[in-house]
């Protein structure tokens, strides 16, 4: 479950979103990483706290609608499903630029288009085959992250793979700086950053649904949320040292390049391997998750019934046709959108940072329910193991945090549309919610 977990949180957001945050940031995209991770951990010891109470409750919307109001719980579900789309969109979009690497001349949207009707099929199959792809992806994905940490350790200080000459660490300072496009670049690069930290929220529920909840909440949330900031930043910080980051604008994956750049193209052509595993692992746990998600939802007649239809392998057939549908979209925009609005930048950075406002609503449930959680379980929190540390301040900062982090993208050209798509998704939800319990009343 840790190794499903882990591997679902490392996705396009680090392989290919590495490419916009070092463009906007340089090499302080660390410091991006390191603190966005920092604001990431806080909110994890706020639903750690909760599910230590009450590990029954099995999932943070519950929270939301307890402590909040229902229509957060039903924003909270409904932001997971577009999160989980949008993101899929991403990876579709992310595996047609990978394939570049092989066949230069190929169509961006055909192995989109085959990877997607490979994933719905595969899902469609059973829960064990999700399951199994899922664990093999994340296997590949966590142990190559490793060896390239070891291998760009062993380039940047030892020499090993050029030569016996070591790169050392100028490439962090000799190209502008740490910051060599200001603060304005930094909070840029956080949106992306944030992105490619979102979902890790859901192993907590995980941890609650253990059959002994309350260890396994306090370790998965020490150990995942630490080995996810090594591996990130362990990753970025070889990247941005052994290749110069005002290099990296123009290529399609700074992991790839990194190795290429050096003269290892065997070990090239692996990572690019590794990375579109690790796009079908962001697509294929995201059918799985936001085509329960529909199916929940049509189970408590918030959508039509037939979404609760099993097929002989029990899985929800129409919402993985759903879910799957959504995310080839992406594979549409990927064809299109360059055609018809040749200005529009980057497709992925445009798609990918849409799932950044509904990726944060779990967030902002979490953290405001979590006050509200205190005030009513105040013997609980008398002598409670796992407290959220400076509460409710850490509250407050971490959410000013977030705000700061969108008043920028309103600010970036390359993701203020984005933004606005988040924006009128959550409009559309809440109003929906109260529409339909207005109807119901």
């Amino acid at each position: 479950m840790q190794m499903i977990a882990l591997g679902g949180t490392i996705g396009v957001g680090l392989f290919m979103g590495a490419t916009a945050t070092i463009k906007w940031t340089g090499p302080s995209v660390l410091f991006a990483y390191i603190i966005a991770g920092g604001f990431l951990y806080l909110i994890m010891r706020a639903l750690g706290e909760m599910l230590y109470v009450d590990p029954d409750t099995g999932s943070f919307a519950k929270f939301a609608s307890e402590y909040l109001h229902p229509v957060f719980g039903f924003l909270t579900a409904w932001s997971n499903i577009f999160q989980f789309v949008v993101v899929g969109m991403s990876e579709m979009i992310a595996i047609g630029e990978y394939f570049r690497f092989w066949w230069p001349n190929l169509p961006d949207w055909i192995p989109g288009l085959v990877a997607i009707t490979f994933l719905v099929l595969a899902n469609l199959i059973s829960v064990k085959m999700f399951g199994e792809l899922e664990f093999w992806f994340a296997l590949i994905k966590v142990v190559t992250i490793v060896l390239m940490i070891v291998a760009g350790i062993g380039l940047i200080f030892f020499g090993f793979g050029n030569h016996g000459q070591a790169i050392g660490l100028a490439n962090l300072w000799q190209h502008g700086g740490w910051f060599p496009n200001g603060l304005t670049g930094f909070f840029f690069a956080l949106s992306i950053v944030l992105g490619s930290y979102q979902g890790v929220e859901l192993l907590g529920i995980t941890a609650g649904e253990a059959e002994n909840p309350r260890p396994t909440i306090v370790k998965a949330v020490q150990s995942t949320v630490g080995r996810i900031l090594i591996f990130y930043v362990g990753a970025i910080f070889v990247i941005v040292t052994v290749y110069p980051w005002d290099q990296l604008a123009a290529v399609g994956s700074p992991f790839v390049e990194t190795f290429s750049k050096i003269g290892i193209t065997f070990a090239a052509g692996l990572i690019n391997f590794v990375v579109v595993t690790a796009a079908l692992s962001g697509a294929n746990s995201g059918i799985y998750s936001a085509s329960r998600m529909v199916y929940t939802l049509a189970n408590a007649h918030q959508l039509p019934k037939v979404f609760t239809k099993l097929n002989r392998h029990g899985v929800p057939v129409f919402p993985v046709l759903a879910i799957g549908t959504g995310i080839l979209l992406g594979v549409i925009l990927n064809a299109l959108l360059p055609v018809f609005f040749p200005a529009a930048g980057s497709v992925f950075v445009l798609v990918y940072s849409s799932s950044v406002l509904p990726g944060m609503v779990p967030w902002v449930v979490i953290l405001l329910s979590e006050i509200k959680f205190r005030q009513q379980h105040a013997n609980e929190m008398l002598d409670h193991p796992f407290k959220m540390p400076f509460a409710p301040y850490s509250n407050y900062l971490t959410l000013i945090f977030l705000g700061i982090t969108l008043i920028f993208m309103v600010l970036n050209p390359e993701t203020r549309i984005s933004l606005l798509v988040g924006v009128i998704f959550i409009l559309l939800i809440v109003g929906l919610y109260f529409f339909k319990n207005r109807k119901a009343n």
